[in-house]
């Protein structure tokens, strides 16, 4: 390794690789992380949008674990209960920023816009111009490139349908009629901060009823913390073997895997918005847009109903709160000959119990390691576990 080079480059200021740097701090090893920090959660979420989970499931990590959101919210006299109070997302984001403040000052606020192999391990060249040499690279994109748009909106302009991901002023379509596509968080939330910004809204879905997450409470009867523990994902006793043995859902044949990513913990927003949306706007539940087109400058919808009849909606413009699909392919800053030697299984990445790939010293975190990691890592909360687990591997795999 020249003097010029580092043990580990992480790509990415999130919640996933801020609360790995933190690691990394108390292990013996040159590091460098890069991006802007809680960037999609600052310039991507909705303002005025609550968190689903609970506090004590929304914070960042450290290995002493010694500025959390309760620290947080006490030095600064916010409202804040492990379970049943909703966290701004406001709140998270000004955590995140001082988290990484007082325990990853390192940072180095630059993206990375290729990353490619070489004979000693990676090199990496930054949106300013430097070049960094590194022996591994961890990967903590998070959802960045992920949002995913369905075949029928896709081809549209971008003035006329664009998706959740790329807004967080909402206030910008006050006056203006606005279809939401989906029945998750993200489609709910916005679909009622949309109608508050003085938007005229309709929500439209293919689930025939909305899965309001019930209300959180403590303390519990015994009998109900028996039949449905809480976990950092919610209640039961799925999620919590998600958050409590991410490496045996590892072990797990790769078509469970997949299946139980696909299923478990589906579209639900939070018990804390229903009242903003139930009966505040009209909802086309459990019907099929059959048709989008654009029409003397607004967007026509054809769509079937719950009931069978037909109706057609005309709107200025369609957000689609459609999801994220991770995409291996779709991560613009590893240069081709990288990408193209990732193994994947669906253009998602083929991930050993320690995150890494198939290139050895490439590692993938977050939304990304979930078909290998199950649930947990598609949420903040895996962001604990992951730490951990990758500095342990790395402080191991240097002693050798």
């Amino acid at each position: 390794m020249s003097p010029s080079s580092i043990d580990i480059a992480i790509v990415g200021a999130g919640p996933y690789g801020l609360s790995i740097a933190a690691h990394l701090r108390k292990l013996p090893l040159s590091f460098r992380i890069f991006g802007t920090p809680m960037q999609s959660w600052r310039e991507h979420m909705p303002k005025e949008m609550l968190l689903k989970s609970d506090g004590f499931a929304s914070s960042l990590y450290d290995p002493d674990s010694i500025f959390t959101l309760r620290h947080y919210c006490e030095e600064r006299k916010l409202p804040y209960a492990d379970v049943g109070i909703p966290v701004p997302c406001e709140t998270f984001v000004a955590y995140g920023l001082e988290f990484q403040k007082r325990l990853v000052p390192m940072l180095e606020e630059t993206d990375i816009v290729s990353v490619r192999r070489t004979a000693t391990g990676f090199e990496l060249t930054t949106a300013d111009h430097q070049t960094v040499q590194a022996r591994k690279v961890i990967v903590a994109a998070g959802i960045t490139h992920f949002a995913y748009l369905p075949p029928f909106l896709s081809d549209l302009p971008r003035q006329y349908v664009t998706h959740s991901f790329h807004h967080h002023d909402l206030s910008q379509f006050r006056g203006q009629k606005v279809a939401v596509i989906g029945a998750g968080a993200s489609a709910v939330d916005v679909a009622a901060i949309l109608n508050e910004a003085g938007a005229q809204v309709e929500l439209v879905a293919r689930r025939r009823e909305i899965a309001f997450h019930k209300p959180s409470a403590e303390p519990r009867p015994l009998l109900q913390r028996i039949k449905y523990p809480r976990s950092g994902l919610g209640l039961g006793w799925r999620s919590r073997l998600c958050t409590d043995a991410p490496l045996l859902f590892h072990r797990m044949p790769r078509k469970l895997r997949f299946r139980a990513v696909q299923r478990h913990l589906g579209p639900a927003p939070g018990w804390f918005v229903r009242d903003k949306v139930v009966g505040r706007f009209p909802m086309h539940l459990g019907s099929k847009i059959e048709d989008v087109s654009i029409r003397d400058g607004q967007v026509e919808l054809k769509i079937v109903q719950n009931d069978g009849s037909n109706l057609t909606l005309v709107v200025d413009h369609v957000i689609a709160a459609t999801g994220f699909r991770v995409s291996i392919s779709r991560l613009p800053f590893l240069d081709d000959p990288l990408r193209s030697q990732i193994r994947t299984v669906d253009d998602t990445p083929v991930l050993s119990r320690s995150f890494e790939s198939s290139v050895p010293g490439l590692y993938l975190v977050g939304v990304a390691s979930a078909n290998a990691f199950g649930p947990l890592t598609r949420f903040a909360y895996g962001a604990k576990f992951t730490a951990k687990h990758i500095a342990d591997h790395l402080a191991a795999t240097a002693a050798r």
